[in-house]
């Protein structure tokens, strides 16, 4: 995508994300560059101040693709990442790429065997947040 869409971050998920890649070396993360320019380029917000359709860190997101068909994803830390198909980190290129959207926004994702796949987020099914979860 030519331009991309303006992002809103806490500044708890930003304090607790620079503090991961300060922790992370260089060469154990690719995305080391693209995930700190999106931190660079974010508007910042305290955490109570974060609109409730923002995709924050443990936030999640239904998305819809241009088939029709939907699915859901939870924005993860690393060490929250397990086994199931649910969750998505934020050290993926896809993942970095979702903090700070919004209901509405599009994002391209890889297709499995090659090329993009322009995905739509519909909801933010679930924000802490908005949730009242300030210390997770």
């Amino acid at each position: 995508m030519s331009k991309r869409p303006r992002i809103i971050l806490t500044s708890q998920d930003l304090d607790r994300l620079d503090k991961l890649l300060n922790g992370l070396p260089a060469v154990a993360f690719p995305g080391r560059i693209e995930l700190q320019a999106e931190l660079d380029r974010a508007d910042v917000v305290e955490p109570q101040d974060v609109p409730s359709d923002v995709v924050t860190m443990n936030s999640k997101v239904r998305f819809a693709i241009s088939t029709g068909e939907e699915f859901c994803l939870t924005l993860v830390y690393p060490k929250d990442m397990d086994d199931s198909a649910e969750r998505i980190s934020i050290l993926a290129p896809v993942g970095s790429a979702l903090l700070g959207l919004s209901t509405g926004d599009h994002i391209e994702w890889p297709r499995p065997g090659g090329g993009m796949l322009k995905v739509r987020i519909v909801e933010v099914v679930y924000q802490p947040e908005r949730a009242g979860e300030f210390h997770r």
